[in-house]
């Protein structure tokens, strides 16, 4: 996640860190990072890098007011169940100044609506029950899990929760044809 404008060896929050691929981008950019999520199992597979890791949820940060420079979040609001609250949350442990930077699927209009619907409801779940160990499940679930999310929140619906938490100068953008959706904003 670049762009988050904040100097190398600033103090970065990494939340839903997953296996870690925006935790390994940020540490190789020089800055101290702490990779939190709620899954043990993934958040184990930082096992092999020096990162401070916690076990937590995004809905109660362990973590004091404006105790980071900056927080990034891959993949995560689709598994809240209170959008507005866990963005307040997110935006509570960020500096004034800092800035707040996630990262989610996006859902395809027009032309490619009904290929990213026939990819995520059919090809995801084939290749995962090929693959298996649990894939063929992941598949399944990622299809509603993607709609789920764009069906209670737009673009603009987010930026609006982003700004009634406190954070300013909220920018997103479409990428990947839709596929995915980047929004990142600066703590007021």
């Amino acid at each position: 996640m670049g762009g988050l404008g904040v100097q190398p060896g600033s103090q970065i929050l990494d939340v839903a860190a997953g296996t870690g691929s925006i935790t390994r981008a940020l540490l190789a950019n020089g800055h101290h990072v702490v990779a939190l999520d709620q899954s043990e199992e993934m958040i184990a597979g930082l096992d092999a890098i020096r990162v401070g890791r916690l076990l937590a949820t995004a809905e109660r940060l362990p973590f004091r007011e404006g105790e980071f420079d900056a927080l990034t979040a891959g993949y995560l609001l689709r598994y809240v169940e209170d959008v507005p609250a866990a963005i307040q949350e997110l935006a509570r442990v960020v500096r004034p100044g800092g800035t707040v930077a996630m990262l989610e699927f996006g859902r395809p209009k027009g032309v490619w609506g009904p290929h990213w619907w026939l990819y995520t409801r059919v090809a995801l779940p084939v290749a995962g029950s090929i693959i298996g160990s649990g894939w063929g499940e992941v598949g399944r679930f990622l299809g509603p899990s993607i709609d789920g999310l764009w069906s209670r929140n737009s673009p603009q619906g987010l930026a609006r929760i982003c700004e009634e938490a406190g954070l300013g100068q909220v920018r997103w953008q479409l990428m990947s044809l839709g596929g995915g959706f980047l929004i990142w904003a600066i703590k007021k």
